[in-house]
């Protein structure tokens, strides 16, 4: 069961508007962080993926185990927000 779901993205990133758009069919609500707009929080994104590319996806569950995942990443995304 999902707790929460932030997506870090920046405002040219086509994979960025792929991940909201498919995380929105599902239904799922999520918290943005635009890198453009909060450039403070790159660091933040990085750290927890471990590069520095966008979109990072990052799923808590209730019993806040999280996972994160990068780019636009179906195979992972898909079984994480169940």
């Amino acid at each position: 069961m999902l707790k929460s779901v932030t997506i870090f993205t920046t405002n040219t990133c086509a994979y960025c508007h792929m991940v909201k758009k498919y995380l929105s069919i599902k239904g799922v609500k999520y918290d943005e962080v635009n890198l453009d707009e909060n450039p403070h929080r790159a660091s933040e994104a990085q750290q927890l993926s471990g590069v520095l590319t966008v979109p990072v996806t990052v799923v808590t569950k209730i019993d806040n185990s999280q996972e994160v995942i990068v780019g636009y990443n179906l195979a992972r995304l898909a079984p994480a927000i169940v």
